[in-house]
């Protein structure tokens, strides 16, 4: 019996890979509906409880001490500047996830804004999070992990291992307003695509038409595609868990080339198309070598040594064959032929430059 269990389990899934195209993507894997995305957050703090490591006298975390204590009910003397070198002045942020909730817990990212040396073994005091309309969406508070170490010695030396003026705080952050989404209310649902691109805006339109029935859905660019949805959250979260599950061949990408300048990575995609062209790249190499040379004058005369220069210059250059790309070659053929030559990253750029010139090579060239 469980062997045609597994029998029919295997068939089935057999079916399901046979439905679903092997280039194929889900909808939601291509871009989001326009609405529902997180939001930063940024909040100022205090951090109490360090080693000696804190601002010592900045203003902001006299201030911000001064402020915490007033708080409480406690006014410190005019004049009077608290001794903060336990404290530090810190920036902190967060990122509210879409329908997040009042009551949900937040990670915080805790960075110090003076001089502090090290936050290691602090607590942030409760500190308010707001958004870009200044509205409080989360408080803040907690023990600091940091996962870095700085050490200072007597004679001025440091030793620091990764930041230690940085750390995290999982859970740190309380959510204490929601952000409306405006998705139930909008007069219709957008979905905005990752990468802009017409062929798979249609055709993202084309499955949810298909799948839905009717012309529900229209690509009215490159990015947004704009669907006729009924009024109301729940009907609107059903059409959508619905539409971001179907799968949708993606159009190809456009032939790029990607060159790293700085680590000399080269990355070409698949799209990558050669037109008929001939490529001949040597190498100079010029050695210049010095082998100076003591004279020491004869037996008994009046002479002096004296060091005579003596230089040797040696210009070498490599022979290498000609090759050719026939039309339309593809990327495994650009590969075989560069690695034939034996180029290296840099020799590559070159030649991938000089095609790109000659218009051999329809493709664009991204330097970074």
């Amino acid at each position: 019996m469980r062997n045609i269990l597994r029998l029919i389990a295997a068939a089935f899934a057999g079916i399901a890979l046979a439905a679903s195209p092997a280039g194929a993507a889900r909808i939601k894997d291509l871009g989001t509906f326009q609405g529902l995305r997180a939001n930063q957050l940024t909040g100022y703090g205090i951090v109490v409880g360090l080693a000696g490591t804190g601002d010592d006298s900045l203003d902001y975390a006299t201030q911000g001490m001064k402020g915490v204590a007033s708080r409480f009910g406690l006014t410190l003397p005019p004049g009077v500047s608290p001794a903060v070198k336990n404290a530090a002045a810190v920036m902190v942020t967060a990122e509210l996830p879409a329908f997040a909730k009042p009551g949900q817990r937040l990670d915080v990212t805790v960075s110090a804004l003076g001089k502090a040396k090290s936050l290691r073994g602090g607590t942030l005091l409760m500190a308010p999070l707001r958004g870009a309309d200044n509205e409080i969406y989360a408080m803040a508070q907690g023990s600091l992990a940091v996962g870095g170490l700085g050490v200072e010695a007597a004679d001025g030396s440091k030793l620091s291992v990764n930041v230690p003026s940085a750390g995290r705080i999982p859970g740190g952050a309380s959510v204490e307003r929601a952000v409306d989404a405006g998705f139930a209310t909008a007069p219709s649902l957008m979905f905005n695509l990752a990468e802009a691109d017409l062929t798979t805006a249609q055709r993202v339109a084309q499955a949810i038409n298909g799948n839905l029935g009717g012309s529900l859905a229209r690509a009215i660019d490159a990015v947004s595609i704009q669907i006729d949805a009924p009024p109301g959250a729940e009907s609107r979260t059903q059409m959508m868990a619905r539409i971001e599950n179907l799968n949708v061949d993606p159009a190809d990408a456009p032939a790029r080339v990607i060159v790293n300048a700085r680590t000399g990575t080269v990355v070409i995609n698949g799209a990558v198309r050669i037109s008929p062209a001939a490529v001949s790249h040597g190498k100079l190499t010029v050695a210049v070598k010095e082998e100076p040379r003591v004279i020491q004058p004869a037996p008994l005369s009046r002479g002096r040594t004296a060091i005579e220069e003596s230089s040797q210059i040696e210009a070498v250059e490599e022979t290498r064959p000609m090759f050719a790309f026939a039309p339309g070659a593809s990327l495994s053929e650009i590969v075989q032929a560069v690695n034939a030559i034996g180029a290296a990253p840099s020799d590559l750029v070159a030649i991938l430059e000089a095609l790109k010139q000659a218009g051999a090579m329809k493709a664009e060239l991204v330097v970074l």
